[in-house]
């Protein structure tokens, strides 16, 4: 396995799972069920059906997130590639790619999907933010530091 796809397979898996057991968590603290969770990312491609399949649908939501972390470990680590200032400083842009994610995820992702609109709380918005810069970021963006500091083209 090349350092870029080792980058890849450890920054996608790292923001993959601590990213699922922070929402799991936030949201199980406002009351909502775990299967819930997962079944709310799979009505991006199943709009409301999704709240009526259990189980199946909950799978597809927790793949449909995996496939997410992965993806933008894997953009993170080709401008990382042609940008070795982002693996010099992993914390700060880290936490300034998880600023990114989120507002990608929020502004063009959710609007473009089926998934039913919902309200938005000011709290809901910080804490999915915070997430973002302080679990999403800078586990891909460390993760991309250890693989592919000898990589980067200068």
């Amino acid at each position: 396995m090349t350092d870029v796809a080792r980058a890849i397979v450890c920054g996608g898996s790292l923001c993959g799972v601590l990213d699922a057991v922070a929402a799991m968590t936030a949201f199980r603290l406002q009351g909502v069920p775990v299967m819930r969770v997962w079944q709310a990312v799979a009505s991006g491609l199943m709009g409301e059906s999704a709240f009526r399949h259990g189980a199946k649908s909950a799978a597809l939501g927790l793949l449909l997130h995996f496939f997410i972390a992965f993806a933008a470990a894997g953009a993170f680590c080709l401008a990382a590639l042609h940008a070795v200032v982002l693996l010099r400083h992993p914390l700060i842009f880290g936490g300034l790619y998880g600023i990114v994610v989120f507002l990608v995820m929020n502004l063009v992702v959710r609007p473009l999907s089926r998934q039913p609109k919902r309200p938005v709380t000011r709290t809901g918005v910080w804490i999915q933010l915070i997430i973002h810069m302080v679990i999403v970021g800078p586990s891909i963006s460390f993760s991309a530091a250890h693989f592919l500091n000898s990589r980067a083209i200068m």
